[in-house]
């Protein structure tokens, strides 16, 4: 006869584990000796190797005490069922380690591979890292919300990188990021910004236009995270432009 300890070292498991096997009601607990221990014998032995490979193969504990008491053929359609669980949560897990990959991809993550290129560049022409990251999550906005468009204005974007005036204003954007919101070089960024719109022909505003809501998040983002946000943009309409997602032209203040 074997004490539980000796049990379990046969069937491979702890001691926790036939405890809890005896309270899942899947081994059944046999009756104390003079001295008040467990003894088992080899039947109980037997019985915990079957319940252990059950359960190593997969089997939720719920249905081993229904396949230790299954004929052959029941026993069969049960292991098939077990089977087709377990290639389904391989999938699935399958499917987290691709999800995981993406993640180390960066970039490419959520974005097609004509924005991932488009940041790219940005980096190579020397634009900041946190203004290309800047860049980044406003398109994974866009591309979430109107991924048909994603294309155009990326092509739109590599062509406007081709002029190095753009360019120099994406290095100057880092900088007036950091300024205060009483910066009095916010008046002067906010001129030479409209001194670039101003090369833009008016036809191009309207072709780059995003849907009205979600350009209210992104100038949302604009205000909430660049401290002189509102002051640029007040000054922008004195010089005849509205809006930072959607630029567009209106009349000068008098």
């Amino acid at each position: 006869m074997l004490t539980i300890s000796q049990l379990a070292s046969y069937a491979g498991v702890t001691v926790r584990a036939v405890r809890h096997y005896h309270a899942k009601g899947l081994l059944p607990e046999p009756e104390r000796d003079h001295s008040g221990y467990r003894r088992y014998d080899a039947a109980s032995v037997v019985e915990l190797v079957r319940i252990r490979t059950l359960a190593d193969a997969g089997v939720p504990l719920s249905r081993v005490r229904e396949l230790l008491v299954a004929d052959e053929a029941e026993f069969a359609a049960a292991v098939a069922e077990v089977d087709r669980r377990l290639r389904a949560e391989i999938r699935e897990r399958q499917q987290h380690r691709e999800r995981i990959a993406r993640l180390a991809a960066g970039d490419s993550l959520a974005l097609p591979p004509e924005a991932v290129a488009y940041l790219t560049r940005l980096r190579g022409v020397g634009v900041p890292e946190e203004m290309v990251e800047a860049e980044r999550d406003a398109w994974i906005l866009v591309a979430a919300q109107i991924p048909e468009r994603m294309a155009f204005y990326m092509e739109t974007k590599e062509r406007q990188l081709d002029d190095p005036n753009v360019r120099d204003l994406y290095r100057d954007l880092a900088e007036i990021t950091k300024w205060s919101a009483d910066d009095p070089r916010l008046d002067q960024a906010a001129e030479r910004l409209a001194a670039q719109f101003e090369q833009v022909p008016d036809e191009a505003w309207d072709e780059e236009k995003l849907p009205g809501d979600l350009a209210d998040l992104l100038d949302g983002v604009f205000l909430s995270s660049v401290p002189g946000a509102r002051r640029i943009l007040d000054r922008l309409e004195q010089l005849g432009w509205t809006g930072w997602t959607n630029i567009q032209r209106v009349a000068r203040a008098g």
